[in-house]
C-alpha cells in the first residue's frame, strides 16, 4: 500500500493564519541537504533559504468531501527553497521538506499514510502578551514572538534583501512541494493552489528553533517574515516521474 503515500487525491483546507520565517544560509552549506535532482533556489548566487512555516489549518480533508469531514490542526514545517527541471524542460519552483510537525495525533496518523512528510507530534501553544503574539513548543524547543502592533515593518537586520519586493519572492510556500525517492530515481511533485495570497511583513522580536541549531550550519540569518490570513488552499493530486 506504499502508493498511498504519493498524495493519491486532491486535498482542501482553509488557513486561518500562515506565519512563515525565511532564513538565509550560504548556499554551499545547504547543498548537502537536498537530493541531486534538485537545485537550490538562490539569491545573488550566494544565499539559499530555509522556511519555517507555522500554519493554523481548518477543515483539511479530501477535496471530494464536505467541510464537516475535515480536521483542524496546527502545522510546523521546515522546508528548503529549491528548483526542479522536469522531463519537459520546465523549471518548477518549490520546497523540499526536511521536517514536519503537528499538534494533532489524527493528522499525524493520516498524514503519514497519504504523504512522505514523516509527521511527528509536539506541543504547540499560542498566546498573547501585551502587543506580542507568541508561538512556542516546550517539547520541540522553539519559540517566536511577533509584534502585532508594529507599523512600517523593517527588513530584519542582516538580511540579504534590501527591499520587501525582493523578500516577497522568497515568501513560502512556493507553488510545488517535492518528495524524492533516491533508490528508484523518482520525484513526486504536488502543486498547491491558493487564493487571495497577500503576504504581509511582520516584525519578529525574538525567535529560537532547536531544530535549526541541530543542522550544524555556521551561518543562519533571518531574511524575512510574513503572515497570510484567511486563505482557501488546495493541494492537487501528486504526479510522479523518473528523474534519471
Amino acid at each position: 500500500m506504499k502508493f498511498l503515500k504519493n498524495h493519491p487525491f486532491a486535498v482542501k483546507a482553509h488557513f486561518d493564519s500562515s506565519v512563515v520565517l525565511t532564513f538565509a544560509v550560504p548556499k554551499a552549506e545547504l547543498k548537502p541537504f537536498i537530493p541531486e535532482c534538485l537545485e537550490l533556489e538562490t539569491f545573488e548566487n550566494k544565499w539559499a533559504f530555509i522556511a519555517v512555516a507555522m500554519v493554523q489549518t481548518r477543515h483539511l480533508r479530501p477535496k471530494v468531501l464536505p467541510r464537516r469531514f475535515g480536521s483542524d490542526f496546527f502545522l510546523v514545517g521546515y522546508r528548503i527553497f529549491v528548483k526542479y527541471t522536469n522531463k519537459k524542460g520546465k523549471k518548477l519552483r518549490g520546497l523540499y521538506i526536511i521536517k514536519s510537525q503537528t499538534d494533532n495525533e489524527k493528522m499525524k496518523f493520516f498524514g503519514n499514510i497519504f504523504t512522505h512528510y514523516n509527521y511527528t507530534t509536539t506541543d504547540i501553544k499560542q498566546h498573547k502578551s501585551n502587543d506580542l503574539k507568541i508561538i512556542k513548543s516546550t517539547e520541540s524547543d522553539f519559540e517566536i514572538k511577533i509584534n502585532e502592533r508594529a507599523e512600517n515593518v523593517k527588513i530584519p537586520l542582516g538580511s540579504p534583501f534590501k527591499t520587501w519586493k525582493e523578500a516577497r519572492k522568497f515568501a513560502g510556500p512556493l507553488p510545488f512541494t517535492f518528495t524524492v525517492n533516491t533508490k528508484f530515481k523518482t520525484i513526486l511533485t504536488i502543486l498547491g493552489v491558493r487564493q487571495n495570497w497577500k503576504p504581509n511583513p511582520i516584525e519578529i522580536t525574538d525567535y529560537h528553533f532547536k531544530f535549526l541549531n541541530e543542522l550544524s550550519i555556521d551561518k543562519v540569518v533571518l531574511a524575512n517574515a510574513f503572515e497570510i490570513k484567511n486563505i482557501p488552499y488546495e493541494w492537487k493530486k501528486g504526479k510522479i516521474e523518473r528523474w534519471k
